[in-house]
């Protein structure tokens, strides 16, 4: 899942050795011990690919256990003493730039990145480079989509807001950014500029934002809209008839509602006095390599080898993953997943938003929040949204 709650940055800083994770050094042959981080629940069938991995390198051992506290927090974990972390970690992209900047992890060598350039679908290359460097290993795309109730709601009455909302509820939470924050860019804001990596790009401090928390505000009056911390739950007691969600919970969902189960991209909205596309942040999930690692080439190998083709096949069978390898996203499996159709119809420029690298990410997570909830629950007021904004914009632009 994406860091949308991720702890506050940490400022400190680490020594890196200063070379990338060459996969051309040292010998093929040493032997190696490596530490493999990853969520708690993939644990299982980590275990499984590794295996694998042992039988094609019989000289590296590999044991897999959970991130401390989760890959959301993933630099937060190393920060605290990259020398003791994991060789190769699990992380969302909108963490690589801080790590990088401290020095946690490396570029990768010139032939893996020219192979994720050229065998992964572009959006996963760009979201896990960082001033020109790719710095892990991609496996994974998130997006969130509408999940609804067939019995309740029409494919056609889930293309709209309007429609959606007055013909079933659905159940959503104003106090996370990572859900709510997209209405920004529907509205027509830039958060940290085209690419994501201009402190001084974002555009929200504007007529567009004030629009986007207009929009917000107003939802606390609309029947259909269900405001709670845990959609799942309400889906479950049929209080909500659709709730926005990510793959990750896609398992669960199909358990509550059966043969009802219906998925699709986020639906239009109007925003501002405009009819938009109601966007979502798109996250690449990745494998890192420790910087510290005293085994870089045979951390590379691995994390090289837990997302190539099989690999993420594995990792969407298990976990309803999305996979980014375009072979992988072009098997039967995937085309016929109608979770990872709606996930990668998101994923397109228009749809979606990459999550931005800056290391500035942990104070615009802490700080959004609170805005989005401040204007829905009315503790912020429409007179005050243009001050709110800038203060915010100011909060989050700091060096």
């Amino acid at each position: 899942m994406s860091s949308a709650a991720v702890l506050a940055a940490l400022s400190l800083s680490a020594c890196s050795n200063g070379s990338s994770s060459s996969s051309s050094s040292n010998n093929s042959n040493k032997k190696a011990s490596l530490t493999l981080w990853v969520d708690t629940e993939q644990v299982g069938y980590y275990k499984s690919i590794v295996k694998d991995f042992h039988k094609k390198y019989p000289n590296i051992s590999v044991k897999v256990t959970q991130s401390p506290n989760g890959s959301a927090n993933a630099k937060t974990d190393v920060g605290k003493d990259a020398s003791k972390a994991a060789d190769v970690f699990e992380v969302p992209n909108d963490q690589l730039g801080q790590m990088a900047n401290a020095g946690y992890i490396n570029p990768l060598s010139p032939s893996d990145t020219k192979k994720i350039k050229s065998d992964y679908v572009a959006q996963a290359y760009k979201g896990v480079t960082w001033k020109g460097k790719v710095y892990a290993y991609p496996y994974a795309q998130q997006a969130d989509t509408i999940y609804y109730n067939k019995s309740k709601l029409s494919a056609n009455d889930v293309k709209d807001w309007n429609t959606l909302t007055s013909k079933g509820v659905v159940a959503t939470d104003f106090t996370n950014a990572y859900t709510m924050w997209p209405i920004f860019f529907s509205a027509g804001t830039k958060l940290y500029g085209d690419n994501g990596e201009d402190l001084k790009g974002s555009t929200f401090n504007s007529q567009n934002g004030v629009n986007a928390l207009t929009w917000i505000a107003k939802q606390k009056s609309n029947k259909g809209v269900m405001q709670t911390s845990n959609a799942l739950n309400q889906l479950k007691k049929g209080n909500a008839d659709a709730i926005m969600d990510g793959p990750w919970n896609a398992a669960n969902i199909k358990k509550i509602l059966g043969k009802n189960f219906g998925v699709a991209k986020y639906p239009m909205v109007t925003v501002g006095g405009k009819k938009a596309q109601l966007e979502a942040f798109l996250g690449i999930e990745g494998f890192a390599v420790n910087s510290h690692t005293s085994n870089a080439k045979a951390a590379s190998q691995l994390a090289a080898y837990i997302t190539n083709k099989k690999s993420q096949l594995i990792a969407h069978k298990e976990a309803g993953q999305i996979p980014v390898l375009k072979s992988a996203v072009a098997s039967s499996a995937v085309k016929s997943d109608p979770v990872a159709e709606a996930v990668i119809e998101m994923s397109k420029s228009g749809n979606s938003v990459l999550q931005p690298k800056l290391p500035q990410m942990a104070t615009f997570w802490d700080g959004a929040a609170p805005l989005i909830s401040g204007a829905y629950d009315g503790k912020i007021k429409a007179s005050q949204y243009k001050a709110q904004l800038a203060k915010f914009d100011k909060k989050i632009s700091k060096k």
